[in-house]
């Protein structure tokens, strides 16, 4: 760590800093966290780009007093930096450690556990009001949204109300690196060429002209309807007529790596006491030349890495992504309707090879899930088969969309869903979770949870064979493996893996944990207690074969990594219940909290999804079903 930014432990420390020495804070900002990240991975590119930035934030305005925002909150590592925390980054994103977001228990600094997209423009419409109300007009709320987040309709919701209220101080800082995780697309996202504009109607006519122009499909047409509406678009893209009829001042644009540019900006914004935007134009991964030149993401996100070079440190095993990656390429070429879409996560999911293969296949929406699964459900209508791909976690924001216009229509779309259940060192907001929950309870789902690669592409084929309603196919954050589960027999739609003779008790293993089940399955035969595995392959709706199963057993133990509420567990308890079979369920699930950040196996193992914890609970539950048994055992 460099002498100066060892000597910043509060805000206060940075502000008394002489301005000359800010150009090398910065420097020694952006070598610390290129040191840093490299040794535990995390989310290098977006912070890089906003050393700056934040150096003349914290300079400006006096948190935590001044309320400051992110959006999204991977770009807070370095307000982490100067709000006292750079001596624990050697622990981020590790168990125990510092997170990769803002963090409520860190720091009073850290006002919000943001990482969901678009949401900071809300919070900060919430907040200037509450401060307005509770006579605490003294404060400025600030909310630095960008790398991609103003690609979603909530910030345009929260601008319209906060644009009503022009007594209330909220200071918009747009960080325009042009990028979200990959360079910001669609007609719509070019939203922020409106903010370069001179006053020159023809300038501006000209600028939207060659920003559309290229964006596929959509650029050339969406340029001809604007331009057949010259005195509408006249007043629209006009910064002073534009931002004086929303009530919204305008400052910029900046060269966000001038600290001293950046500051001036941000002390006219802050006079205003008006809502007023201030547009930053930054590079993600600025001064690292590694990511100054990947032209995939500018190391969005990167692995541990080898800091002189930026490559990774070792070869990574193959994920389920890029299994999927490759299949989907192969659907391609056989199903010509199949169709891909995503919100500003082509890469992240594994579509660029299939974006590759078929360009005009693939609609990446920006950082917008509602309009994707809409989008997908008018896919559909018109006789095409879309895959939806998204974290598990963001189909959450999704869910009406899910049920309302796409399940109440009964439409083939299939939804991939990269990093269910436990995703790990991102944390509570990226743990996908919620999603068989959600899900469960959507009229004609069906979601398929593959254990090995093999039934990874065989379920996907499965899924788009469906037309007669929406499927889901979840697989986690980990690496595939290399040692596959061949099934013994096939029952119903479910795969048997083991069946012991004189067996007492049925496992149902969910999708990845399914060499867990047999591990455990292993234990319980060492034990005397004899065992069936089943894999159900489709989880949600239950296999009509499992409950004529499940009374041939005097146990049934569901192992699955989602909430345990709603989750497979419960809907097999319910389909029992249902037909009057007694047999009793154990549900061996997540617990339904907001689960702290640690590596995959660590998080499973604290919420009891081990093998030795699941063995020596159902030895338990066989004993105190067996009570002659217990008594052996005391």
């Amino acid at each position: 760590m460099g002498e100066l930014l060892e000597s910043i432990a509060t805000p206060a420390d940075l502000k008394a800093l002489d301005p000359a020495q800010l150009p090398a804070l910065a420097e020694e900002i952006r070598g610390f966290l290129v040191d840093a990240v490299s040794r535990t991975g995390g989310h290098l590119g977006p912070n890089l780009g906003v050393v700056e930035l934040t150096i003349a934030l914290h300079r400006v305005f006096d948190s935590p007093h001044d309320a400051i925002v992110w959006d999204t909150g991977h770009q807070s590592y370095v307000h982490k930096m100067l709000t006292g925390r750079a001596a624990d980054f050697g622990s981020l994103r590790q168990a125990g450690g510092l997170s990769g977001y803002p963090s409520r228990a860190e720091s009073e600094h850290d006002l919000v556990e943001n990482s969901h997209a678009s949401t900071a423009l809300s919070y900060a419409d919430g907040l200037a009001k509450a401060f307005t109300l509770t006579g605490q007009r003294d404060r400025t709320v600030v909310a630095v949204v960008g790398d991609g987040s103003l690609t979603g309709g909530m910030c345009w919701e929260a601008l319209n109300n906060i644009a009503a209220t022009p007594d209330r101080p909220v200071v918009i800082v747009v960080n325009d690196n042009g990028r979200s995780y990959a360079p910001t697309v669609g007609g719509l996202a070019h939203h922020l060429s409106a903010l370069r504009l001179s006053p020159s109607y023809e300038q501006a006519l000209d600028l939207v002209k060659n920003s559309l122009a290229r964006t596929p499909l959509v650029g050339a047409p969406l340029y001809d309807a604007l331009h057949g509406l010259k005195k509408g678009l006249k007043d629209l893209l006009q910064p002073q007529a534009m931002f004086e009829d929303l009530g919204l001042k305008y400052v910029g644009p900046i060269d966000g790596h001038d600290i001293e540019a950046v500051e001036s900006a941000l002390r006219r914004a802050r006079s205003f006491g008006a809502p007023v935007i201030v547009h930053c134009l930054t590079d993600k991964g600025h001064g690292y030349a590694p990511a100054e030149n990947d032209e995939a993401d500018n190391f969005h996100g990167v692995p541990v890495i080898d800091p002189v070079s930026g490559r990774p440190v070792g070869v990574a095993p193959p994920s389920w992504t890029q299994v999927f990656a490759e299949e989907m390429v192969a659907i391609g070429h056989e199903r010509p309707d199949v169709v891909a879409v995503t919100a500003a996560m082509l890469r992240p999911v594994g579509l660029h090879p299939f974006a590759g293969a078929f360009p005009d296949r693939v609609f990446d929406v920006g950082i917008a899930e509602q309009h994707a699964v809409t989008s997908a459900a008018g896919l559909a209508m018109g006789g095409l088969h879309p895959v939806v791909c998204v974290y598990a976690t963001f189909l959450n924001r999704a869910f009406d969309q899910v049920l309302m216009d796409v399940a109440l229509h009964r439409l083939p779309v299939t939804f991939v869903l990269d990093r269910a259940g436990v995703t790990g060192e991102d944390g509570a907001s990226h743990n996908g979770m919620w999603d068989l929950s959600m899900l469960g309870i959507v009229p004609g789902m069906r979601v398929a949870a593959p254990r090995d690669a093999s039934r990874l592409r065989e379920l996907l084929h499965e899924a788009i064979e469906c037309s007669d309603g929406p499927t889901a196919l979840r697989f986690p954050k980990s690496s595939v493996g290399v040692t596959e589960l061949p099934a013994l027999d096939r029952l119903g739609g479910m795969d048997v893996l083991r069946r012991d003779d004189d067996a007492e008790v049925l496992l149902v293993a969910v999708g990845a944990l399914a060499p867990l089940v047999i591990e455990v399955s292993e234990r319980l035969h060492a034990q005397g207690v004899g065992v069936t595995v089943v894999d159900p392959r489709w989880v949600l709706p239950v296999d009509a074969a499992l409950p004529a199963l499940a009374a041939a057993h005097g146990l049934v133990v569901t192992v699955e990594d989602g909430g345990v509420a709603g989750g497979v567990g419960d809907a097999v308890a319910r389909e029992l219940r249902g037909r009057g079979i007694r047999t009793p369920v154990r549900s061996f699930a997540l617990p339904q909290q907001f689960l702290a950040h640690g590596t995959r196996s660590d998080v499973l193992a604290g919420a009891g999804l081990s093998a030795q914890d699941i063995a020596r609970d159902v030895v338990e539950a066989v004993a105190r079903q067996h009570p002659a048994l217990e008594r052996m055992g005391d």
